[in-house]
C-alpha cells in the first residue's frame, strides 16, 4: 500500500468521521438546498446552514459572509476578479500559486489592472519592506498566501494585513496551506480569506471556502439560480446568495463540518506539533546526505512542508523512484513557478508534506528510500 506524503495537495486518508459523514450525506441529503419547501430540500438546507455556521465560527466570521466554492482556486478567482476595477493596481508576493498569479496576469493583459510583485525573503521585516515599496495610490488589494505551498514558509500575513488597513487596501489571503494547521482568523486583519476544504480541513475534494468581512463588495463571478428572489433578472445583491449560483456541492460541504470537528477535537496545536515533528525527523535523517538539498532557512517559520532535491537529478526522476518504493510525493513546480524562481529551483523540487495520519516509521522508511535513490541515481 502506498504512503501519502503529498498532503499539501489534498489530505489522505481522511478521518473516519469524515468518511462516515460522506456516506450518511449520500443517504440523507437528496434535496437541493434553498430550492423547494419539501422535506428533502429543507433537510439539506438545514445541513448546509449548519456547516456554514461551523466554518464561520472556526474562522471568526459571520455566517452569512461564508461562501462555499468548488476549491480554493475558485474562491481566489471570485475574490480577485470580484473586487478590482479598471485602473486598479494590486500587489502579490513572489511565492504565489498560479491560482493568484494567473488571474492577476489575465486581468493585466486585458488592460484592466496593473500589478507589482513583492519579493519574499527569509527575513520578515525585509519582506514587509518590499510590500511597502510596491504600494501606490491606486493599489486596491494585496493578495498574499499565508504559507508557501512549495517550502511551507509562513508569510508575515498579520503584519501585511495591518499594512493594508493603514492604507485602506483590501487584504486577500490564500489560506490553502495554513488553514487547519495555523490558527488563522478573519480577525487577524484579513478582509477576504480563501481556502480549500479538502486540505487541512480534511473535507473531500471539490470543496472550497471564501470568507469576507464585508468591507469590500465582491461582484459575482457567475450568475444563475440561487433559490432566492428568483423573479428578478439580476443576481441577488446579498451574501451568501450573490456568490453561490447553481446547485452546491452538497455532499462535499457536509464533510467540511466533520473535518473541522476532527481538528477541534485533536486541536490545531497538536496537529501542528505532530506534523512539524515528522518534518524535523525527515530533515535530521537526511542531514548527513551531502547530495540531498533541503530548502529551509533557520530564521523562517514553516508549516509542515519540506522541499528537497538530490543534486544533479531532476525532481520528477526522484519522485518516480520513491513511487516505486510506495511513497507518494509531488515533484516539479507545484503550480507555483513564481515561488521556484524565488527559491532558485527552476526545475522544481520534491515536496514532503505529512499529515497527522503519518508516523515516524513511515518517515524513517522514506528517508532510507531517498538514501537508496542517492546511491542508485548518482552511481
Amino acid at each position: 500500500m502506498s504512503v501519502n506524503f503529498d498532503n499539501a495537495a489534498t489530505t489522505f486518508p481522511k478521518p473516519f468521521s469524515v468518511r462516515r459523514t460522506l456516506v450518511n450525506a449520500i443517504n440523507l441529503y437528496g434535496g437541493n438546498a434553498g430550492r423547494g419547501g419539501h422535506v428533502l430540500a429543507n433537510r439539506t438546507s438545514e445541513m448546509v446552514y449548519n456547516v456554514r455556521e461551523k466554518v464561520a465560527s472556526f474562522f471568526d466570521a459571520k455566517t452569512e459572509n461564508t461562501i462555499f466554492c468548488l476549491n480554493c482556486t475558485h474562491a481566489l478567482n471570485t475574490a480577485i476578479q470580484g473586487i478590482v476595477n479598471k485602473g486598479d493596481h494590486v500587489v502579490i508576493s513572489s511565492v504565489e500559486h498560479n491560482s493568484v498569479f494567473r488571474p492577476v496576469v489575465a486581468l493585466a493583459e486585458s488592460g484592466k489592472i496593473k500589478y507589482s510583485i513583492a519579493q519574499v525573503y527569509p527575513d520578515k521585516e525585509q519582506t514587509l519592506s518590499e510590500f511597502k515599496k510596491c504600494i501606490r495610490p491606486e493599489t486596491k488589494a494585496i493578495i498574499c498566501t499565508i504559507a508557501s505551498n512549495v517550502t511551507g514558509q509562513v508569510m508575515p500575513y498579520k503584519e501585511i494585513a495591518s499594512l493594508c488597513k493603514e492604507n485602506n487596501i483590501c487584504m486577500i489571503a490564500d489560506g490553502a496551506q495554513a488553514c487547519g494547521v495555523l490558527p488563522v482568523k478573519l480577525s487577524d486583519g484579513i478582509n477576504i480569506l480563501c481556502t480549500a476544504g479538502h486540505k487541512g480541513l480534511y473535507g473531500i475534494t471539490g470543496t472550497g471556502i471564501l470568507i469576507t468581512d464585508g468591507k469590500y463588495p465582491i461582484r459575482p463571478l457567475m450568475q444563475g439560480g440561487t433559490g432566492s428572489v428568483s423573479a428578478q433578472p439580476s443576481q441577488p445583491d446579498f451574501l451568501p446568495d450573490s456568490l453561490e449560483s447553481g446547485t452546491q456541492g452538497i455532499i462535499g460541504i457536509s464533510t467540511i463540518k466533520a473535518g473541522i470537528e476532527f481538528i477541534e477535537e485533536k486541536t490545531l496545536d497538536r496537529i501542528y506539533i505532530e506534523e512539524t515533528r515528522l518534518c524535523n525527523q525527515f530533515i535530521k535523517s537526511l542531514s548527513e546526505e551531502n547530495e540531498v538539498i533541503i530548502y529551509r532557512n533557520d530564521i523562517c517559520e514553516y508549516v509542515p512542508i519540506v522541499s528537497f532535491n538530490i543534486a544533479g537529478i531532476e525532481p520528477e526522476t526522484v519522485a518516480e523512484e520513491l513511487n516505486k518504493d510506495g511513497f507518494c510525493l509531488r515533484a516539479g513546480l507545484h503550480c507555483a513557478p513564481l515561488a521556484h524562481q524565488t527559491l532558485g529551483t527552476l526545475s522544481g523540487t520534491v515536496r514532503f508534506a505529512p499529515s497527522v495520519f503519518n508516523n515516524s516509521r513511515e518517515v524513517f522508511q522514506l528517508s532510507n528510500s531517498i538514501k537508496k535513490c542517492v546511491r542508485k541515481l548518482k552511481s
